[in-house]
Formats: structure tokens, C-alpha cells, sequence
């Protein structure tokens, strides 16, 4: 595979991503899930069960493609240093297993809520409750998640920036991504600023994904960055 064809790949999955998470959060699963109120959004899940399955699905996907990014983008910026290619892959990978394990938590209201008969021991409020604190655990370890994700992003701003086959404005914004997500460390802080966070981290985004696609990469550079890589003793 080429490093053009390379660059398009690692775009298109996160083009994937970006619109998966979208699109189960805020078109699926996101409607049924009423802040609070953990009655209502009980009752919600259960009368649209096909709708928040569907969202649990959309989600694999995005997961899917998250970890697919990490390979390709890990392969691209290799050269560049490889120490820190690897490190942001590992951030990378880290942030998407977190990720992946809370939605365990965000699937286990259905059988909280399914009526078995081992649950008959507890209430329907208390199903409930448990139900709706296990979307909240579920939203906790998306956040948790982010601090690895914000970390895999400042990395792979600085090696845009070093890199000579993607403009460095590319890295600038990554940084700039990458340190607003940061500030899911303290996750009251990262709340509070989610909007301006989200906006600025998707402005870098869509500047990437766009290069990415349209452009891909240098590939006389790449392959330049390649050669010096083999030669030096500290990449």
C-alpha cells in the first residue's frame, strides 16, 4: 500500500469514526437517554429496544474503525520517530479498549430491565436506578478514555509538525485538540468546557481528514523520511 493510499485510509476511518460516534450518541441512543430521570429513561430504553441495540451496534463499528486508525496512522508516522509513534499508538490503543469496555456498561440495561426472573428480588425503581447508573458508568469511562485519546493526539500533532509530507498547520491543530481534552482529567473541568473542546477538536479534525483525503501525503518526503530513518541511530 502506498503512503498516499495509506494517508486516504487512516482519513476515511476516522471520517467513520467521527460520524459513528455521532451518530449513535446523538441520532440513537442519545434521545432515550433522559438526564436525572432515571424512570424515563428506563421506560425509554425499554419501549425502543431495537433503536438503543442498534446504537450499541453503531458504536462496534466506530470502535472498529478507531483501532484500524490507530494501525494505519501508527504506520504512517513511523519514520518520523518511531519512539513516539509507538507511544502514541499505545495511548491510542489504551484510550480505545476503555472506550470499548464502557459500553459494556451502556448495553447491560437490557438485562437489567428484561424482566427476568432473577430479578425479581429488586423493585422496578431499583432496576431503574441500576439501569441508569450503568449509562453513567458507561459515560464516565468515555471520558476516562479521552484523557488516553487527548495524549495519542498531542503526539501525533508534534510528529505532523516534524513531519515534511503533511503541512504543519495540521500538527499545530492536533496539539491544540489534544491539550483542550486534556482537561477530561478532571472530569467536572472537562464537562463544563465539552462544547468549546468538541468544537475546536472537530475544526482539527475535519482540516485532517480533509488533507488526508483529498491530498494524502508527499510521498517523494515519505519516502525520503523513510531513508533517513534507516540511517539514524536515534529514530
Amino acid at each position: 500500500m502506498s503512503p498516499r493510499t495509506k494517508a486516504r485510509l487512516a482519513g476515511a476511518l476516522f471520517l467513520t469514526t467521527i460520524i459513528g460516534g455521532i451518530v449513535a450518541q446523538e441520532g440513537l441512543a442519545g434521545g432515550l437517554i433522559v438526564g436525572g430521570d432515571a424512570a424515563a429513561t428506563a421506560n425509554n430504553i425499554m419501549a425502543h429496544q431495537s433503536l438503543f441495540r442498534a446504537a450499541f451496534a453503531v458504536y462496534m463499528v466506530e470502535m472498529s474503525c478507531q483501532v484500524a486508525m490507530v494501525a494505519v496512522f501508527y504506520d504512517l508516522f513511523m519514520p518520523v520517530d518511531h519512539s513516539i509513534a509507538r507511544a502514541s499508538a499505545a495511548f491510542g490503543y489504551i484510550g480505545c479498549g476503555i472506550k470499548a469496555l464502557s459500553r459494556l456498561f451502556m448495553y447491560a440495561p437490557l438485562f437489567v430491565l428484561g424482566g427476568s426472573s432473577y430479578l425479581s428480588a429488586f423493585e422496578p425503581k431499583q432496576l431503574q436506578a441500576i439501569s441508569y447508573v450503568l449509562l453513567r458508568i458507561n459515560e464516565q469511562g468515555a471520558a476516562i478514555a479521552m484523557v488516553f485519546f487527548a495524549f495519542d493526539t498531542l503526539l501525533k500533532g508534534y510528529l505532523m509538525i516534524r513531519a515534511t509530507f503533511l503541512p504543519k498547520v495540521l500538527g499545530v491543530l492536533g496539539l491544540i485538540s489534544g491539550a483542550g481534552w486534556l482537561a477530561f482529567i478532571y472530569p467536572p473541568l472537562g464537562y463544563a468546557l465539552n462544547l468549546p473542546i468538541t468544537l475546536v477538536a472537530l475544526v482539527a479534525s475535519v482540516a485532517l481528514i480533509g488533507w488526508l483525503i483529498v491530498r494524502g501525503v508527499d510521498q517523494r518526503k515519505w519516502y525520503e523520511t523513510v531513508a533517513a530513518s534507516t540511517t539514524s541511530v536515534w529514530r
